[in-house]
Formats: structure tokens, C-alpha cells, sequence
């Protein structure tokens, strides 16, 4: 009987602690549901702070490339503008060789003639590989992207109105950009 009793009393306890336990469960599965939102809303928040991050990251790139491409252009334009400044430089000195070799056509002195023409050759060579394109305006029409007019002249026939008669002073080209007009006589 005792035996009996304390069985008993062992089945009212463990009647008891399930239905404990089921309460516990309950409370704990609310405590569950909390925390899961808890971490739901820190992973958003996260989430939120990296999608932000990786945006700044983005743009900061985007700006820098920017930066290095535009100071990359601008190194090629310095360098660029400063071989055409050399180069308007020496434009002087190829109308010298020019009115050198006109002057020497009616000497005798073939080395004087041969030396200024070798020179003269030398430069301009030099020059176009460098891009420099002499302006062809002789006997062709006026065009203002190209000449200069100086002055108008009657032309000697109806063919050579609007047309270059006389180029006075050479133009030059620098990889297809005008660095000095041709200065140019036009028939009217």
C-alpha cells in the first residue's frame, strides 16, 4: 500500500510538472517570438547599414574614376598644348627657310641652295611626324576655316573670283587642328 501511495504521488507529480512544463513552453515560445523579431530588426537595420555602405563605396569609386580619367585627359592637353606652342614656335623659322630658298633660286651658289632646301626639309619632316600639315591654298576657293584674307585683288579672269591668287603667308595645320591661318590674297 505504501508502494501503491507513493506511486501515486509520483503520477500527481508528474501530472503536475507536464503541465508546469507547458506553461514554461508557452512562455518560452513567447520569449521566441520576441527575440525572433528582435534579431528580424537587427538584420533589417544591418541590412540597411550595408546596402547604405556599399552605396557610398559605389559612388566613391564612381567619383574617383571620374577624377583619374579627367586628370588623365588633362595631363594629355598639357602635354598636347605645349608641342603645339613649341611647334607654332618654329613656324617662324620655316617661312625664314621658305623666303631663304625663294631668294636662293637666282644665285649661283648651288651649296647655299642645296644646304637651306636640306634643312628646310629636315624640319618639316620632323614636323609632320609630329602631325604639323602644311595648308594647300594656292588656286583654291576662299575658305574662312582655312585662310585669312589679307586683302582682294581684280582677278585676271572669271574663273579665279572667290578663289586664292596669292598666298602670302604659309598656314599650317596640327593633327587637323588650324594653328595659323594661311594669310591669302583673294580675286574679286
Amino acid at each position: 500500500m505504501a508502494e501503491d501511495t507513493i506511486k501515486k504521488e509520483e503520477a500527481a507529480e508528474e501530472a503536475a510538472g507536464n503541465t508546469g512544463k507547458k506553461e514554461v513552453r508557452k512562455g518560452s515560445a513567447k520569449k521566441d517570438k520576441k527575440a525572433d523579431k528582435e534579431k528580424d530588426k537587427v538584420i533589417a537595420e544591418l541590412t540597411d547599414n550595408l546596402a547604405k555602405e556599399k552605396n557610398d563605396y559605389l559612388r566613391l569609386m564612381a567619383e574617383f574614376e571620374t577624377f583619374r580619367r579627367r586628370s588623365s585627359e588633362e595631363k594629355l592637353n598639357l602635354v598636347s598644348s605645349a608641342a603645339a606652342d613649341t611647334i607654332k614656335g618654329l613656324l617662324p623659322v620655316l617661312d625664314d627657310c621658305e623666303r631663304a630658298i625663294k631668294m636662293l633660286e637666282n644665285s649661283s651658289d648651288e651649296a647655299a641652295k642645296e644646304g637651306t632646301l636640306l634643312i628646310y626639309n629636315k624640319l618639316m619632316e620632323y614636323l609632320k611626324t609630329r602631325g604639323l600639315a602644311v595648308i594647300d591654298a594656292a588656286g583654291k576657293a576662299f575658305d574662312t576655316d582655312y585662310h585669312e584674307a589679307v586683302t582682294q585683288f581684280p582677278a585676271p579672269s572669271e574663273d579665279l573670283k572667290g578663289k586664292v591668287i596669292d598666298v602670302v603667308q604659309t598656314g599650317y595645320t596640327l593633327n587637323g587642328k588650324v594653328i595659323r591661318y594661311a594669310k591669302v590674297v583673294v580675286g574679286a
